[in-house]
């Protein structure tokens, strides 16, 4: 019945921020507007990469060679910043006189990396045309794998589950997965400039699917790319939420779309420098956005003047994938741009098979010696809590808040609610009311009740008890022990916050941490707008509490279960009307989650940048005498054991009072 109201929030903001956009380009006329627009689009992308880090030496070294008569292939292997080894392959066409042209790929989610055979095939194309190309491994892909001594890798064992957890993670820390990967192509282009064969003024740029949003997002960010070529990628933002397609971490920059800006931006960033937008006529990337970036894309070198062959579109037949067609035509764009001659049409190539050109003598980094993701995001984590000073009560609230993103509420304007039919729950009358906190988002709030007559009004009590559960409350309030317990002794509400029981798409109530699921999609939108997903549904609680502090209720008694607990401790922290709080299964730190390489915890729990202000432990301890923890869960959503609670508290410096072992 709900279930789409998450959506038609984000959709509802994506349509507005569109038509803004919409306006702002059509309003465009003249060479300096469009350079002040432009100025301004790149000031929003380079706030969403964020800062990049310092150039640290490369320590590149060619670890092995292959010949084939129309190129050698080198395997080379640098460090994009300390401890992060990058695998490579440098195709050099045979017989150069003087420096070429250059091309670097960038890889699609495949396993293999750059010994996938489609992307083999692209720059083996490429150097038969005349380029020099460098193709790098991704995180997690060829021979990058950052988890290569986890027994059990199930939770990644594909690369993008794998870029999920890396992403999430990295969020803590207030770091974008996305600018990780970036930089990576961006060390791997300072490694290409110091090589001989190559001429620096013509370095052209490609890749598809997630390669295509590197070399989009790179495109932007990089001048010295004179050319691109992102194949099966570019579309619009409102097209993948339309179509419910959730993507991958490293493609929700931070803040881009809440800055107004749609994928094109990207591209009219570097306006009116060459660029070749490639799709298929069957990709899941809908080639209705495709074409309608590239129509922007279009009017836009128009106004700048640019030549008409700087801007070209070409849709394969296929469905996703970097297939011959698509790389022909990238072939011919960049042979045109670099003044080569048009390449003649090559048949079958014959790659190599993975393991004759691993550049790691066990074809992983880490048994090389890098520094896994994780254990580097533990170190930004450790750096942040040695570094964060003392909060004042007040000054926490306020970050909290800001952390969260949340919306300001009127305190003497509680929101409107409506009374829904009841519902049963194991032979019980169930009050049911929707509450209005953010329209076309809602809450749900649910009453057990004695006396079924009296489901179709709210008659709230002077001492409330509201429970917020771990996924649903038609679940919690059967089968938690603290929910029971709780309407045993009193009256009990449950509120589902947005996102959450009935507003959770049909295929979420089945397994809610699928890492690609609608509430993972939910979050990504949430970080491309800039705001909170996990800060919404805050704004939920808090705006049910005023509701029923405006029904007469005096004191509010708060209870949590796992991702209902985080909710409660922010809403504790905020709400003066809060008395008393118990949180069930609550994580103790979030600190704990950079820790480990693993974190089970679904993505909307993770506020961007928590740990450069507060931790957990800061909103337990200021709630003093007002809560009680019951079973903390760790990392993995499980509880720790009695002993491993107490000394995790120790270690926080929470006291052992507020741990109940009820």
């Amino acid at each position: 019945m709900h279930e789409n109201a998450v959506h038609e929030y984000y959709l509802e903001k994506l349509r507005q921020m569109r038509a803004d956009r919409h306006e702002r380009l059509g309003a465009i006329r003249s060479r300096a507007a469009a350079l002040a627009y432009q100025r301004r689009v790149r000031r929003a992308i380079r706030r969403a990469i964020g800062p990049l880090p310092p150039r640290t030496p490369l320590n590149a070294r060619t670890t092995g060679t292959e010949r084939r008569a129309a190129f050698t292939l080198e395997k080379v292997l640098f460090e994009s910043r300390p401890g992060c080894l990058v695998t490579a392959h440098l195709y050099i066409p045979t017989g150069l006189q003087r420096p070429a042209p250059a091309v670097l790929g960038s890889c699609g989610h495949s396993p293999d990396g750059k010994a996938e055979p489609l992307y083999q095939e692209f720059c083996q194309r490429l150097a038969r045309a005349g380029f020099v190309v460098l193709i790098y491994d991704p995180f997690n892909q060829g021979e990058r794998d950052q988890y290569h001594r986890l027994k059990d890798r199930s939770a990644v064992a594909s690369c993008t589950h794998a870029h999920n957890m890396m992403g999430k993670q990295l969020e803590l820390v207030g770091e974008w997965f996305g600018a990780w990967r970036a930089w990576d192509g961006i060390r791997a282009l300072d490694y290409l400039l110091t090589r001989p064969e190559v001429d620096p003024s013509h370095i052209g740029l490609t890749g598809n699917s997630g390669g295509g949003t590197m070399t989009t997002w790179m495109w932007a960010l990089e001048p010295r790319f004179t050319m691109a070529a992102p194949s099966c990628f570019v579309t619009t933002f409102a097209a993948n939420f339309e179509n419910e397609l959730p993507a991958d971490c490293e493609q929700y920059p931070p803040g881009v779309v809440g800055a107004g800006l749609e994928m094109a931006d990207f591209i009219i960033a570097r306006a009116p420098d060459p660029v070749l937008l490639l799709g298929q006529q069957y990709c899941f990337f809908d080639r209705r956005g495709l074409e309608e970036a590239y129509g922007e894309v279009r009017s836009f070198y128009d106004v700048l003047r640019a030549p008409p062959e700087n801007a070209g579109l070409f849709i394969g037949p296929r469905g996703h994938g970097f297939f011959r067609e698509n790389q022909e035509a990238m072939v011919e764009f960049f042979c045109r741009q670099a003044g080569l001659k048009r390449p003649r049409r090559v048949g079958k190539i014959v790659g190599f098979d993975t393991a004759s050109v691993n550049v790691t003598p066990k074809g992983n980094t880490v048994a090389a010696g890098a520094v896994p993701i994780y254990t580097q995001t533990a170190g930004r984590a450790r750096e942040l809590r040695e570094s964060r000073p003392a909060l004042t009560a007040s000054k926490l609230k306020t970050l909290v808040a800001d952390c969260l993103h949340l919306p300001e509420r009127q305190e003497l304007s509680p929101p409107h609610f409506r009374v829904l039919r009841p519902a049963r729950l194991e032979g019980r009358a169930v009050a049911r009311y929707l509450v209005e906190t953010e329209l076309p988002a809602r809450a749900l709030l649910h009453k057990r009740m004695e006396d079924g007559s009296r489901t179709y009004s709210l008659d709230v009590e002077k001492t409330v008890h509201l429970y917020l559960p771990h996924v649903s409350s038609a679940a919690d309030l059967v089968s938690d022990p603290l929910a029971l317990a709780a309407q045993s002794k009193h009256p009990l509400y449950a509120l589902d916050a947005r996102g959450m029981g009935e507003f959770m798409p049909e295929e979420e109530r089945r397994n809610y941490t699928y890492p690609y699921g609608m509430d993972y999609m939910y979050h990504g939108y949430g970080l491309l707008f800039g705001e909170s997903y996990l800060g919404r549904r805050v704004h939920d609680v808090l705006s049910t509490v005023d509701l029923l502090v405006s029904e007469g209720a005096r004191d509010i008694h708060l209870y949590g279960r796992g991702q209902g607990a985080l909710l409660a401790l922010f809403a504790a922290l905020l709400h003066r009307r809060i008395r008393q709080v118990v949180l069930k299964n609550l994580p103790l730190s979030y600190d704990d989650w950079t820790r480990v390489p693993l974190v089970a915890w679904p993505a909307a729990n993770f506020p961007r940048g928590v740990l450069h202000h507060f931790d957990l432990p800061d909103c337990i301890r200021a709630l003093g005498k007002r809560v009680t923890l019951q079973q903390p869960w760790g990392p993995d959503m499980k509880p720790l054991r009695a002993d491993q609670s107490r000394r995790r508290l120790k270690q926080v410096g929470l006291p052992l009072r507020v741990l109940s072992g009820r």
